[in-house]
């Protein structure tokens, strides 16, 4: 029987990579795309810019016309903003946009006919905690996730008729090298935020380098994708950020806001 087909956004590193591997070795024919070549793998490689309308509409098509038909995607590909939001250039704050919102809208936009034609398919954004609690000198980052959960919370409506799911994966901190790619936004000689965004940086790279296994993510990914009725959202990470949703749907904002300060670094 000929294997599932699945394409990856950002496979060349961290979640992406992970997730390409994990599938590729249960029996997916993967297609993990990226703007840099990846090493050591076992799965294909297609360059794609998700910056770009032409290189994702070509990279689709070839791998539409390389394998007949496309069965699912993960939406991976981002990267990191760091600084005060009132000193973050709106240029930067626009590409963190384009890759973390606009790329995965791109993507979709060039696989919902295939789906559609197919009789369904799967989505699978790759979202963030921080996309539901926002992350203090992480503005635009965290405003580019709710971004993300929004929208795919309302193509799901869209598309449910034509049998294709969507599902929201929100990770918390994880060890790869995200910490390590993240872009900081340069700081005035005289910064008022100096010292609350050094603390709130330093805090956040701690839980990164020392957060759990991305392979964690990967195994939920293939467990939502082998679902007949997958979940709109699923959270993956460390329990004690994982409680952190919950307890910002049930206690007062101001409570939730003073117990969270800690575990942001503010």
């Amino acid at each position: 029987m000929d294997r599932k087909v699945i394409l990856i956004t950002g496979a060349s590193t961290g979640i992406g990579r992970a997730c390409a591997d994990q599938l590729h070795q249960t029996g997916w024919l993967v297609v993990g795309t990226s703007r840099r070549e990846p090493r050591d793998i076992g799965w294909q490689h297609l360059r794609m810019d998700v910056d770009d309308d032409a290189s994702v509409s070509s990279a689709v098509e070839a791998v539409l016309t390389e394998h007949g038909r496309i069965d699912a995607v993960i939406l991976s590909a981002g990267w990191g903003l760091a600084g005060a939001a009132e000193q973050t250039p709106i240029a930067e704050a626009k590409a963190q946009f384009e890759t973390n919102f606009w790329g995965a809208v791109r993507v979709t936009n060039e696989v919902l006919p295939i789906f559609r034609r197919q009789g369904g398919g799967r989505l699978i954004f790759i979202s963030s905690i921080g996309g539901l609690i926002a992350l203090p000198f992480q503005s635009f980052y965290s405003a580019s996730k709710f971004a993300l959960e929004g929208y795919a919370e309302s193509l799901a409506y869209e598309v449910d008729p034509y049998h294709v799911k969507v599902t929201l994966v929100e990770p918390g901190n994880f060890s790869t090298n995200f910490s390590d790619s993240r872009r900081s936004v340069p700081s005035p000689s005289s910064d008022p935020y100096q010292t609350a965004r050094e603390k709130a940086i330093k805090s956040m790279e701690h839980d990164e380098r020392h957060g759990a296994d991305p392979v964690e993510i990967a195994k939920l990914v293939a467990t939502v994708l082998a679902s007949a009725k997958p979940p709109r959202r699923v959270s993956v990470g460390k329990f004690n950020e994982r409680v952190g949703l919950l307890a910002k749907r049930l206690l007062p904002f101001s409570t939730f806001e003073r117990s969270a300060r800690g575990s942001l670094g503010v």
